[in-house]
């Protein structure tokens, strides 16, 4: 085999294997993404979130516009427990998901059990999340308690919260995930 010919086949050799890392680095990093519920990808337009949203009949109930970004306030979007969905554009592109979970007939028990599950799921698929708050309030009329963990996805956040507030026979309960590129 001639000195050329040797040469060219290492080079395709080298090439190939250089094909093969810089795919497996993209895939790691696809795998290594966290996209936002729904089917929507981070940088979605405005326009695209708003027919997505009226194709499966939900309603935005509020706009409102804070500190650079527009914060859309949707329900009916059909999701055991869903009681409303907040939206985050900045620059006119998607930036951030809070799904918010209200179940009224139930325990702190079952919200405590159901925080769990949700806790477990993450961890299992993204690694240990990191407790970011844990609080309880007693010292007004109101007990509040506030419980939140966090996983750091690549170039996004994931955020799961619980905060309950009670005030005699009145209880407000509720469980967020809140996705957010970064």
């Amino acid at each position: 085999m001639g000195l050329q010919l040797r040469g060219r086949v290492i080079m395709r050799a080298l090439l190939a294997v250089l094909l093969a890392v810089i795919s497996a680095i993209a895939s790691a990093r696809a795998a290594d993404e966290l996209l936002p519920p729904f089917g929507f990808r981070w940088n979605d337009s405005m326009a695209r979130v708003e027919a997505v949203l009226r194709g499966a009949k939900a309603q935005i109930v509020s706009r409102e516009k804070k500190e650079g970004r527009e914060v859309w306030t949707v329900e009916g979007l059909v999701h055991p427990g869903l009681k409303r969905t907040l939206f985050t554009f900045k620059g006119g592109s998607l930036f951030g998901v809070e799904l918010q979970y209200e179940y009224p007939d139930w325990t702190i028990e079952r919200y405590n059990q159901r925080m769990g599950e949700i806790r477990k799921y993450f961890d299992e698929k993204y690694g240990i999340g990191k407790l970011v708050s844990r609080s309880h309030d007693t010292d007004t009329d109101v007990i509040q308690t506030l419980v939140g963990y966090q996983w750091m996805v690549g170039a996004t956040m994931l955020e799961l919260f619980y905060f309950s507030a009670q005030h005699d026979a009145l209880v407000f309960r509720t469980i967020t995930v809140d996705y957010k590129a970064l």
